[in-house]
C-alpha cells in the first residue's frame, strides 16, 4: 500500500516545566485510539503516564527523555515526540526538534510565556520550526488565556491569533467557541471523548465576533481570495481561513492559538484538528544536506520514497536487544534488508530489524519511507550520524550541543561496580551529546560533565537502577576558564643540544583577548624566518597550551596568537622544535597578559508568591547575584536575575524553606562572566589543596 505522504504529520510537544506536555499527549493517545485507559503523571494508580516509562520519570513526575509515539486522527498519521522541559535535558528538545516538521508549544494559561518557554521558542527558531500554540489549564484559579496572547506578542515576537475563545474560565471553564466555524463546542462522556457543538451562547457573540474579525483580519495577510472575500463581503468560508492561517504557520509569521483543559478533557480533538490542518507535511517542509564531494554545496532532499537514501539517526537508546537507533528518513525508503552508508566512517551496514516505536513498546514494520520516524535494532552508530544509498555522499547538519557547565567525581565501591560503571558511561556519553566522562590524568578520578545538577544526579541515580553500579559522588565542581585582559609579547627560543641533531627554533610574537573564537592563529611571517613547513607545528604548539592554562590549569580561551618573526636551523629545527619553541613562548607572554579566571553566570528565574518576593531577593543577592528585573503577575512574582553556578549548589532546598515550598526556579547558563578576586584566590588555593592530594 503506497502511503500518502500529505496525510504525514511529524510534531514535537514542548513547553516550560509543569505545562501539562505529557498529559496532553496522553489525552490525544486515548482520543486516537492508541491507549484505551489514561494514566495521570503523577497518579495515584502506580501506572504513570504512557510516554514515562522510565522508573525514575514515574517517581519524579517529569520526563526525562523524550519519547516517541505515533496515531492517527482523520486518515492523518501523526508522529509525536513528548520532550523534557527541564533544561538539563535540553538536548532532548533539540534533536526532537532538528527532526521534527512542526510543533505544538503549550503554555500555562496561569504561569503564560515562562523562562523555559523562551528557551523552547529559541530551539524552534534555530531550526525553522512551524508551530501551532495550546493554551492548556484553562481550569485553573487565575487562568486568562488572553494575557498569555498578549505575552506571546510581547516576550516571543509571535504573532498569535486566538482561534478559540473560552466558554467560562477557572472552575466554569465548559468548552470552547470555534472563531473559524463559530460554533460552541463541548466535551461530554466520561473522559471528554463526545464532541458536541452547538450555537454559539448569546453572552458571548458580541466578542466572538469582535475576536472573528481580528482573526480574519490576519489571516488575510497570507490569501488573496480571503482578502477578495473581505472586500466583496461575500461568504467567508472556514475552508478559506484554514487555507490562509497554514500559509502564514508555513512561513513561520502567524501561530494560531488554541485553548482548553487537557487534565480535564476539553480542547483536545479541536488541537488535532489543526495539527492536521495547519501543521507542514514532510513535503512542505524544504530540508538540505550538504554534498561532502562538492565542498558541502547544500543539495535540496525530495520526499520521495523512490529517490536514493538519505535518513539521520537523532538519538540513540540501549534497550535490552542492543543499540535502539531513532531514525527520520528524509528521502527515498529503508527497507529490511536493504543496504545503506554511515557517511561519518564510510561503514556499509545492512538493515536487519525496522521497528516504529510506541513509548517503550515496538513493532516491527517492513520499511520505514520518507517522511516517517521509525527506528532501527543492531546498527553500530553515533548521535547525529547521516545514512545515505550506497554512492551517495551526503551529511545532514548536525544539531547545536551546548557545551557541559558543571562537573562530578565519581568513585565505584568496589571491583563490581567499576565495570559495571564503565559499561554505564560508555552508553550514557554514546546517547547524550550534552553529557561527557573522562579520567582527571592527575588524580586519576572519573569526572562526569553535564548541564546541571539534575542532569548529573539522574545519571547517577540511572547507574545504580540500571547498572547496578554502586558508585560514589564528590562535590561538584564548576567548569571555570581562563583567559587574558592584554596583549603580551613574547620572543622565545627553544634550544636543546644532545649528542647528534639537537633542537632549535625561535618564535616571536604576540598575544591577545578575542571574543571572535575560543583559540585564533595568525601567521604573519615574512621573509621566510620560519620555514613554511614548520608554521603548522607552531599552531599545534600554541593550541595544546590551551588545554591547561599556566595560571591555575582551567581550560584557556579567547586568545589570539600572531607570530610575525623567528630562526631556524637547517638541521637543528623540526616539527618538535617548534612545537616546543611555541609551548614556551605562550608560558613566557601569558603571565605578563593580566591572566583572570572566567566562570559560568546561569539565568535564575524565580516564580514566587509576591509575599516572599523580598526574600527570594535577598537569597539571590546573598549568592552574588545581579537581579534582572521582577514583575508581578497575579499573585505569582517572577524575579529573574543572573547568578554564578558556583553559588547555586543547593538551591532548591534553600529556596524551598523560605517560601514555605511554594516557589519554583528554572535556571539555564547564560555567559562566562570574570571571578571577583577574593573568590579567585579561594580557587587557587582549592587547586593547591587538591593538586597537594592527588601528589
Amino acid at each position: 500500500m503506497k502511503k500518502d505522504s500529505r496525510k504525514i504529520r511529524n510534531i514535537g510537544i514542548s513547553a516550560h516545566i509543569d505545562s501539562g506536555k505529557t498529559t496532553l499527549t496522553e489525552r490525544i493517545l486515548y482520543y486516537t485510539k492508541r491507549i484505551h485507559a489514561i494514566h495521570e503523571v503523577k497518579g495515584k494508580d502506580g501506572v504513570g503516564a504512557t510516554m514515562d516509562t522510565m522508573e525514575l520519570e514515574k517517581e519524579r513526575g517529569i520526563t526525562i527523555a523524550s519519547a516517541a509515539t505515533y496515531c492517527e486522527w482523520k486518515d492523518h498519521e501523526i508522529n509525536i515526540i513528548d520532550t523534557p522541559g527541564h533544561v538539563d535535558f535540553t538536548i532532548e528538545v533539540e534533536r526532537a526538534l532538528r527532526v521534527l516538521d512542526g510543533a505544538i508549544l503549550v503554555l500555562c494559561a496561569v504561569g503564560g510565556v515562562q523562562s523555559q518557554s523562551v528557551t523552547v521558542d529559541a530551539q524552534m527558531k534555530r531550526y525553522g520550526v512551524p508551530c501551532i500554540a495550546f493554551i492548556n489549564k484553562c481550569d485553573r484559579s487565575g487562568a486568562n488565556p488572553f494575557r498569555v496572547i498578549e505575552q506571546m506578542r510581547g516576550k516571543l515576537g509571535h504573532d498569535a491569533v486566538a482561534l478559540q475563545i473560552p466558554m467560562g474560565l477557572e472552575s466554569d471553564f465548559a468548552g470552547v467557541v470555534d472563531l473559524v466555524t463559530m460554533r460552541a463546542l463541548y466535551f461530554d462522556g466520561d473522559n471528554g471523548e463526545i464532541v458536541r457543538s452547538e450555537a454559539v451562547p448569546a453572552h458571548l457573540l458580541a466578542e466572538a465576533e469582535a475576536r472573528r474579525e481580528e482573526l480574519i483580519d490576519k489571516a488575510s495577510l497570507f490569501s488573496d481570495e480571503l482578502t477578495e472575500a473581505v472586500l466583496a463581503g461575500s461568504e467567508i468560508t472556514p475552508e478559506m481561513i484554514m487555507a490562509a492561517l497554514r500559509e502564514g504557520v508555513l512561513k513561520r509569521k502567524i501561530t494560531p492559538v488554541l485553548m482548553g483543559s487537557a487534565y480535564k478533557n476539553k480542547g483536545v480533538q479541536p488541537l488535532l484538528d489543526a495539527v492536521t490542518m495547519l501543521l507542514p507535511c514532510p513535503a512542505d517542509v524544504e530540508n538540505v544536506a550538504l554534498d561532502i564531494d562538492r565542498g558541502e554545496a547544500p543539495v535540496t532532499l525530495r520526499s520521495d520514497p523512490e529517490a536514493p537514501v538519505v535518513a539521520l539517526a537523532f538519538k540513540l537508546e540501549d534497550g535490552q536487544y542492543g543499540q535502539l537507533t531513532y531514525i527520520r528518513v528524509y528521502q527515498g525508503t529503508i527497507s529490511r534488508g536493504s543496504t545503506i552508508v554511515n557517511i561519518r566512517n564510510g561503514k556499509k551496514v545492512k538493515v536487519g530489524r525496522v521497528v516504529r516505536m510506541h513509548a517503550d513498546q515496538m513493532e516491527d514494520i517492513e520499511s520505514i519511507p520518507a517522511g516517517y520516524i521509525g527506528a532501527l535494532f543492531g546498527v553500530e552508530c553515533a548521535s547525529g550520524d547521516t545514512f545515505c544509498s550506497v554512492g551517495l555522499n551526503l551529511a545532514m547538519s548536525s544539531m547545536y550541543v551546548p557545551a557541559p557547565v558543571i562537573s562530578l567525581a565519581i568513585h565505584p565501591k568496589d571491583n563490581k561496580a567499576q565495570v559495571n560503571m564503565s559499561k554505564a558511561l560508555g552508553r550514557f556519553t554514546k546517547e547524550d551529546p550534552t553529557f561527557r566522562a573522562h579520567v582527571d590524568q592527575e588524580t586519576g578520578e572519573t569526572i562526569i560533565e553535564g548541564m546541571g545538577e539534575l542532569h548529573l544526579e539522574v545519571y547517577v541515580e540511572r547507574m545504580r537502577r540500571e547498572y547496578g553500579a554502586e558508585v560514589q559522588t564528590g562535590n561538584p565542581r564548576v567548569a571555570y576558564r581562563e583567559t587574558i585582559t592584554r596583549r603580551a609579547d613574547f620572543n622565545y627560543t627553544h634550544k636543546k643540544q644532545t649528542g647528534g641533531a639537537g633542537q632549535y627554533g625561535r618564535v616571536a610574537g604576540y598575544i591577545e583577548p578575542t571574543d571572535e573564537a575560543d583559540f585564533v592563529f595568525e601567521n604573519r611571517i615574512t621573509g621566510g624566518a620560519i620555514p613554511t613547513q614548520f608554521i603548522p607545528a607552531c599552531e599545534k604548539g600554541f593550541r595544546s597550551c590551551m588545554e591547561k592554562g599556566p595560571k591555575l590549569e582551567f581550560p584557556v580561551t579567547g586568545i589570539r596568537v600572531v607570530i610575525n618573526d623567528g630562526a631556524f636551523h637547517a638541521v637543528d629545527s623540526s616539527d618538535l622544535a617548534f612545537q616546543a619553541a611555541a609551548r614556551g613562548a605562550f608560558r613566557e607572554a601569558y603571565l605578563k597578559a593580566a591572566p583572570v579566571i572566567q566562570e559560568p553566570v546561569m539565568k535564575v528565574v524565580v516564580e514566587t508568591p509576591v509575599e516572599f518576593q523580598g526574600s527570594v531577593m535577598g537569597l539571590l543577592n546573598q549568592r552574588r547575584g545581579i537581579i534582572l528585573g521582577a514583575q508581578d503577575e497575579g499573585h505569582t512574582s517572577v524575579v529573574e536575575a543572573q547568578v554564578p553556578l558556583a553559588e547555586m549548589f543547593g538551591f532548591s532546598t534553600v529556596l524551598r524553606s523560605a517560601t514555605q515550598g511554594k516557589a519554583q526556579f528554572t535556571m539555564e547558563f547564560a555567559l562566562y562572566r570574570q571571578v571577583p578576586a577574593g573568590i579567585a584566590e579561594k580557587i587557587a588555593a582549592e587547586v593547591a589543596l587538591r593538586k597537594k592530594n592527588a601528589a
